[in-house]
């Protein structure tokens, strides 16, 4: 079958294909089978034949493909089946050519290669045995194996065809054949004969009907990167072409191969010739009424249109025949009509000429001026703000366009907002000072920005008059609350140029920590120097909005990069200039500053999490919704950071609950995902953290904080045991790492660790926690550190007796050891860390003894969390066997086996088996413990020699040194390597001799255990 697909990588359609498979493997039982796939064109039905009869070759199946040709109202009769049987004639030659043995002369009118058609009639007698020969032919082929026969665009199909081919369906009993059949259901209008067929088919049994539906962002994520050949495409490039294309899989190809041609008007001429020749089909009175409404917007009601064209019936008749040509459908939710596809509207507005496009848009403003009511109230200010701006009218598009602005703004639609304040700032120039002066409306909200820096005695109308910089402070706090950092960034520098810091050194200041904010975003140098300038600007200014929100930010962002005490005056300085001036958002703001310094530098918890919380509940009454998402989040991070993640998951959804209703997802919402991701991850729910996770990328929610979510995709997929996957998200994280912030570098480092712990990589994993204790680990992050602490030392522990890794493990244990010295735990969860660190760090000495991890395990317990209970457990475990007490060793593994289990952590539940089978203890209760049996490597399915292998292997010998020791050929010794990486189902030589060491396979190579 020829391959016309653009994108190297199968997507998305993993459902209808097992459906395929599966319906082959029946017929391959003798169970003949139907599968009819419809979509919409472009949505992938060919893209998913080929994948499927590519699978099916690979299993023997025999496979031909034929295609109906679109030539007048109905195609060539029996095309398809003639198409299919030449290409079998090809592959299968004699074969073919013996099953049709003695029925030639009527095949013959299918394939004139079977030779000349005999002389019967062309009457319904002779039709019938042409049918019959057929079926006996596909049942003839299909005794001694399976055969699929595919018809493309059945849509196209002639009747002759279609009633065939409902003759094989019905007929075939016990032949080894599958048909498959594709049509595009957007073709299928109220009298198209396909209709009747397909209700007809699906009432058998043996037929299967599946609808094609379009991609998802996660999907057309995938198909971009097959197609632009990188692992992880641009999110915006992402959340572009989905929106555009529509999720359509043929657009996304159209779209993508614009962008890597650099096509900046983003349709080809290929996909707009395509788009249109079905408009252009259509009479010339349909097509006026299409350019009109495709210039109406995505969604034009039909009074509206009425309005615009003033013959109704005119406009019914060409709407009816639009509708029917399924290229406009009626809205199901109120009294308007949509195009089928974006794209087609597009093109058709795109084909208007400049002066054609200008007109229709003037009428559509009037029509809306003169009525109003033609359209909803809601969308009305931007609608009249776009039809003024494409009539390329100004002095009218720049009002609309900030009443549209503010309405957006009320809404919370803060794109929307920032898209209108642009389109003003383009226009500002254009018009003239009188429409300046005299139909602007005021300023608008824009947090604490004063629009007016004149002293109280010297204030006046010309105050409220509406400004350039207004509109500017306006646009970046859009800018900010959107996601569109980069915008608000550019839009704050263009600000300063037109500020006087001399005469208005607030307004100067304001823009400055706006940019300060943004940068810190963005991850970006600058921010500390632009508060830092900021702060000189205010310090000695009258008591204002400006001049807390300044030392609030500044208190703020020194919590995050390094916590100290002088930055809680600051933050009380702040609190106090607030309630000065009555700036509540500020005041909260500063208070949940001070509840994180107090939770870093007091070593008080619950006195930092009793004055954020009461932060949080006092900014619920005053209404600040950006301010209140900021509680929440670094409530919900404080809560988990105290082992408190049942409450740390609430707060984090509630935030989430309030993003979306105020339109601050994309600002706020990446970070609340994860804060909600890593609770639940804590409780053991790591299936709802996945699927949280995989929400949050299908809404396109991303933002700044992208690698944090990279990063827990990174955790789960370390837990199930990816650790490809695990290494691609780490990555994906670090690429995007916030220098700077332990909240994020901290358990990055801990995931790059524990990748190169479980790859076989110990010295690799070293180097991650050293370059990690070479930060300035300041105080606080307590519940980050102590997790990257235990996993250094517990890679050392495993790398015992490694001797590649022995060397230098003393300097890294100490340093290990006087980093734990500086921290002071003050909860359950501190506590249980630092006493299981205490015995990871005797492990890796082979001196621990069961009485430290059994007083971990009992710090543990009293966390109620899974993790890192489990992991005690499995070592406390691994001690009382080697104790010699074998029931309470298994009752400890059989504990750590549910919790590793409950939590789908698989390498964990794997190390228990491991030990359990190599002790010979049953994991299942009930059972009697009996002695060990099993000599090491033979639970898991190695012979002797590949032990004596995996031995040498762990010492870190080569394939040659094997050989020399075993006496055997290299070519051997690399044939048993092959097979023992095989068995242990890792991917190298060093990850196989990581989990021998970490098994504890030769426990005679080890460093003696001091017990």
């Amino acid at each position: 079958m020829q391959q016309i697909s653009v994108s190297p990588v199968f997507v998305g359609r993993d459902p209808e294909l097992t459906v395929l498979l599966d319906a082959v493997r029946r017929a391959g039982d003798g169970q003949p089978q139907t599968v009819l796939i419809g979509g919409e064109a472009g949505v992938g039905k060919t893209r998913l034949l080929e994948e499927f009869l590519r699978q099916a070759c690979l299993d023997g199946v025999v496979t031909t493909v034929g295609g109906c040709l679109e030539i007048g109202a109905e195609g060539l009769p029996y095309a398809p089946l003639a198409t299919a049987l030449r290409r079998l004639h090809r592959s299968l030659g004699p074969e073919l050519e013996a099953a049709a043995a003695g029925m030639e002369g009527h095949l013959a009118r299918l394939m004139p290669d079977f030779g000349e058609a005999d002389g019967e009639p062309n009457d319904e007698y002779g039709r019938a045995r042409l049918f019959e020969h057929t079926a006996r032919l596909f049942e003839r082929l299909g005794t001694d194996r399976t055969l699929v026969l595919a018809v493309e665009d059945l849509h196209w199909s002639d009747r002759s065809t279609r009633e065939l081919l409902a003759y094989l369906v019905r007929t075939l009993h016990r032949a080894r054949v599958l048909l498959v059949a594709t049509y595009r259901s957007d073709d299928l209008h109220r009298r198209h004969p396909l209709r009747p067929f397909l209700a007809e088919l699906e009432r058998l049994r043996t037929v299967q009907r599946a609808e094609l539906e379009r991609f998802g962002p996660v999907e057309v994520a995938a198909q971009l990167a097959g197609i632009l050949g990188t692992a992880a495409p641009d999110r915006e490039l992402v959340d572009r072409i989905h929106r555009r294309s529509e999720g359509n899989p043929f657009f996304v190809e159209e779209l993508a191969t614009a962008f890597r041609e650099g096509c900046s008007a983003g349709l080809t001429d290929s996909l707009r010739d395509m788009l249109l020749v079905r408009v252009e089909a259509l009479d010339e009175q349909t097509q006026r009424v299409l350019r009109i409404a495709a210039e109406g917007g995505s969604y034009v009601e039909h009074a509206l249109l009425a309005a615009v064209l003033e013959d109704e019936e005119e406009l019914i008749a060409s709407l009816r025949v639009a509708v029917g040509a399924n290229i406009l459908r009626p809205d199901t939710d109120g009294d308007g009509y949509r195009f089928r596809h974006a794209l087609v509207r597009e093109a058709v507005s795109d084909d208007l000429l400049p002066g054609e496009r200008h007109r229709i848009n003037r009428r559509f403003a009037a029509a809306l001026e003169a009525d109003p009511h033609l359209v909803g109230s809601d969308v009305r200010p931007a609608r009249l703000a776009n039809y003024w701006y494409h009539a390329h009218h100004p002095a009218r598009a720049l009002p609309t366009a900030l009443e549209a602005a503010r309405a957006a703004r009320r809404r919370n639609a803060f794109a929307e907002q920032l898209r209108m304040l642009e389109r003003a700032l383009e226009l500002w120039d254009e018009v003239p000072k009188e429409v300046l002066a005299d139909t602007l409306r005021p300023h608008d909200w824009a947090e604490t920005y004063p629009p007016c820096s004149c002293d109280a005695d010297r204030h006046d109308e010309l105050c409220e008059r509406l400004c350039l910089i207004d509109v500017l402070a306006e646009a970046v706090v859009a800018a900010r609350r959107s996601g569109d950092r980069e915008r608000g960034l550019s839009l704050a520098k263009r600000a300063l140029k037109l500020v006087d810091e001399t005469e208005h050194p607030a307004r100067a200041a304001w823009f400055r920590i706006n940019r300060a904010r943004m940068l810190g975003h963005l991850r970006r140098s600058g921010d500390e120097e632009e508060i830092a300038y900021a702060q000189r600007l205010v310090e000695h200014l009258p008591p204002s909005a400006v001049q807390a929100e300044v030392f609030a930010l500044a208190a703020g962002s020194g919590m995050l990069s390094n916590p100290r005490p002088e930055l809680v005056e600051l933050a009380e300085r702040a609190v106090r200039i607030a309630r000065e001036v009555g700036a509540d958002a500020v005041e909260q703001h500063a208070l949940m500053t001070l509840g994180g310094l107090r939770n870093d530098l007091d070593s008080d918890p619950e006195t930092a999490v009793a004055q954020l919380t009461a932060a949080v509940e006092a900014t619920r009454r005053i209404g600040a919704p950006d301010v209140l998402l900021r509680g929440l989040n670094n409530l919900s991070s404080m809560q988990r950071g105290l082992g408190r993640a049942e409450e740390a998951a609430a707060l984090a959804r509630e935030g989430l609950e309030s993003a979306r209703g105020n339109g601050l997802q994309r600002n706020i919402g990446a970070i609340l995902t994860g804060n909600l991701a890593e609770a639940l991850m804590d409780l053991g729910r790591v299936d709802e953290a996945e699927q949280v996770l995989a929400e949050c990328h299908l809404i396109g929610v991303t933002g700044t904080h992208a690698e944090f979510l990279d990063r827990m995709r990174g955790e789960i997929a370390l837990l199930r045991g990816d650790l490809h996957g695990a290494a691609a998200m780490l990555t994906q994280a670090r690429a995007a790492n916030r220098i700077g912030q332990l909240q994020h570098s901290v358990p990055i480092a801990r995931l790059a660790l524990r990748v190169a712990a479980g790859t076989g990589r110990p010295l690799d994993a070293r180097a991650e926690l050293i370059a990690a204790l070479d930060e300035d680990l300041r105080c606080g992050y307590l519940a980050d550190l102590y997790p990257l602490l235990v996993d250094g030392a517990a890679a050392e522990a495993d790398s015992r007796g490694l001797p590649e890794a022995d060397r230098g493990r003393a300097a890294v244990l100490a340093r290990i050891a006087a980093t734990a010295a500086g921290l002071t735990p003050t909860v359950p969860l501190h506590h249980g860390w630092a006493r299981l660190l205490e015995a990871e760090l005797a492990r890796a000495e082979g001196a621990d003894t069961p009485e430290q991890w059994e007083t971990a395990v009992a710090e543990l317990r009293r966390t109620g969390l899974p993790y890192p209970l489990a992991v005690a457990l499995l070592r406390a475990g691994e001690a009382e066997v080697l104790a010699g007490r074998r029931e309470s060793g298994a009752e400890l593994l059989r504990e750590a086996r549910e919790l590793a289990s409950a939590r789908s952590d698989a390498a964990l539940r794997a190390e228990i088996d491991a030990l359990a089978a190599r002790a010979g203890l049953p994991l299942v209760a009930g059972r009697p413990v009996a002695a060990p049996a099993l000599p090491a490597g033979e639970s898991l399915g190695l012979t002797p020699r590949e032990r004596d292998v995996l031995r040498l292997l762990a010492r870190g010998c080569t394939n040659r040194q094997i050989a020399e020791e075993l006496y055997i050929s290299p070519k051997t010794a690399s044939v048993h390597v092959s097979n023992i990486l095989g068995k242990l189902a890792v991917a190298g030589r060093g990850e196989a001799a990581a989990l021998a060491h970490r098994l504890r396979l030769f426990p005679e190579d080890l460093a003696p255990a001091a017990r």
